[in-house]
């Protein structure tokens, strides 16, 4: 065999592209929509290469059209699970011992083909089945997975390349990095096509086997994902894609020997209840389990006095509402001083009053649909109950209509409690709350905002007034795991500001960092020494 130090190719951020009128990539990718919305797939599991069919189907359909199936798929059970740790288990020898570069060109090649080829048909399938418009679906399904992949190579030469730097004479020290003794379980949430594929990838480009999960929302995008990754030489049974009822997948990955870690985006209360099941099992796993994940958020906004208007408006308006609130790191509380209120007020009900609301096919349309009728029904119920409630001013929005999709306009609700239900709760939808706060109370809204909610993912602070930005940024430092300063609190880039969040967050791993990828591997030092000692006695053991 061959042997060299390789590099792999030095990785740049994907670029956005526009899909402004007269481009070809519009033109493109309104045809892939026409495409996909022409015909119904039937969606297999992938289990140790094989598609798994089985007579239990549940259906795919448009959040903003659901009376439009876009697929069935296979619904599994405990026995499709069972088999999908078997035959992750079963490729387990050959993966890990497969040379690292050949591990890094699958998922280099699997990159270019989503920028290139299937590029359209990502985007597509995100625009459709989880109710994305164009850009928000290019920045994620293509752009942010083709990051993660490239990305995340190099970062595991970088991990590769960490080695011991002191070897004295007579012996040599180094460091391998080993995957994990056992499998990894990828639990993927809706929201981002870019998550579900990075979260099985980046842990079996560690050599590790994984069984995959993705939310049943978001299973019409994962089909392609995992077509991707087949047709870019992944090995069978590295990755198995199956979908099943939460605990009952639960109850076999969570009771198996060889269990040896989850990476987990979705609900703070599920990541909870999975990291008690795991505290009750320990006893039962040949390792302790890795338990990497990213979960809620109530993500907020903070107006300093000094604040551009305009600045704070459209970081506030594309904050909340881009992708109808449904980011992880959305903003859904703001904190805007007195003397600013009535300009930014203004402004921001100028802005909602222009966004066009409807399908994805429509590119005009700003705002699409929440994801399915449960969230749809929970958005409702807060709406309603804040316009009883006193002490809260619906002045935006307020109104929603599930007859055809589940759309709920952008709402704004003013509060006079900055401890009000929607200023502490994690909504998941475009709605968000103002606290109006007098222009001297600065330090106290500081103490509030860190106290308000368990959570700490994303935050942001408008200011031209550094002293007020540091000041915030320390009092603000266990707030929020990426800040950000005259921005919005969304749209962390890989290579750019990894992300994650603490707190009732998550663990922090830092999702697009070396730090993510080095969970997923066991250190093994080596010492080798070249003249060993021949005799047990040590020179003080010498008479005088």
């Amino acid at each position: 065999m061959l042997k060299g130090f390789f590099n792999v190719p030095t990785p740049v951020n994907e670029p956005i592209n526009s899909y402004a009128p007269g481009t070809k990539e519009r033109s493109l990718l309104k045809e892939a929509i026409a495409d996909a919305r022409a015909k119904q797939l039937d969606i297999p599991m992938f289990i140790g290469g094989q598609e798994v069919h089985t007579k239990n189907k549940k259906k795919v359909v448009a959040p903003h059209d659901h009376q439009h199936v876009l697929a069935t798929f296979s619904y599994g059970d405990k026995s499709h699970v069972k088999q999908a740790i078997d035959a992750a288990l079963g490729a387990k020898a050959d993966w890990e011992a497969l040379a690292w570069e050949h591990r890094a060109a699958i998922f280099m090649k699997a990159a270019d083909l989503f920028a290139t080829k299937y590029r359209y048909q990502i985007n597509a399938a995100t625009m459709l089945g989880q109710s994305k418009n164009a850009y928000q679906a290019e920045i994620d399904a293509a752009c942010e997975l083709v990051d993660f992949l490239r990305f995340n190579v190099s970062y595991m030469q970088d991990i590769y390349g960490q080695q011991p730097p002191v070897s004295p004479n007579g012996m040599w020290n180094r460091t391998e990095q080993r995957p994990l003794e056992g499998f990894i379980f990828a639990l993927t949430p809706f929201n981002f096509t870019a998550i579900a594929g990075n979260l099985p990838a980046c842990v079996a480009m560690m050599g590790n086997v994984v069984v995959w999960k993705p939310a049943d929302t978001q299973v019409y995008a994962a089909n392609v994902i995992m077509q991707v990754f087949r047709e870019a030489g992944l090995p069978d049974g590295v990755i198995n894609l199956i979908f099943a009822d939460g605990p009952e997948v639960g109850d076999v990955v969570f009771n198996h020997a060889d269990f040896a870690g989850i990476h987990f985006t979705g609900s703070t209360k599920v990541f909870q209840e999975i990291w008690k099941t795991i505290g009750t099992n320990i006893h039962k796993y040949k390792s302790y389990p890795r338990i990497v994940g990213e979960t809620g958020g109530k993500d907020f906004i903070l107006v300093h006095p000094s604040a551009d208007v305009a600045a704070s408006v459209t970081a506030i308006v594309r904050g909340a509402f881009e992708y109808q609130g449904q980011k992880c790191s959305a903003a859904s509380r703001t904190y805007i001083p007195k003397s600013l209120w009535p300009e930014i007020k203004k402004l921001m009900i100028r802005d909602l009053a222009s966004f066009k609301m409807g399908g994805t096919e429509d590119f005009s349309n700003f705002i699409n649909a929440v994801i399915d009728e449960r969230s749809f029904d929970k958005l409702a119920k807060y709406i309603d109950q804040a316009k009883k409630d006193k002490g809260v001013e619906v002045i935006a929005g307020g109104n929603y209509d599930k007859s055809k999709g589940y759309f709920i306009e952008p709402t704004v609700l003013v509060v006079d409690d900055p401890k009000y239900t929607t200023m502490c709760e994690e909504l998941f939808g475009p709605v968000l709350s103002v606290y109006v706060y007098q222009d001297q109370e600065f330090d106290q809204i500081l103490e509030i905002i860190d106290t308000t909610s368990p959570y700490a993912l994303t935050g942001a602070i408008l200011s031209q007034d550094r002293y007020a930005i540091e000041k915030a940024s320390y009092a603000l430092r266990n707030s929020a795991g990426n800040f950000y300063i005259n921005d919005k609190c969304t749209g962390a880039v890989v290579g750019q500001q990894p992300f994650g969040g603490a707190r009732g967050s998550g663990t922090n791993d830092k999702a697009g960092a070396m730090i993510n990828l080095l969970r997923w591997v066991s250190p093994r030092t080596i010492k080798e020494t070249f003249n060993p000692p021949t005799d047990y006695r040590y020179p003080f053991l010498a008479e005088d």
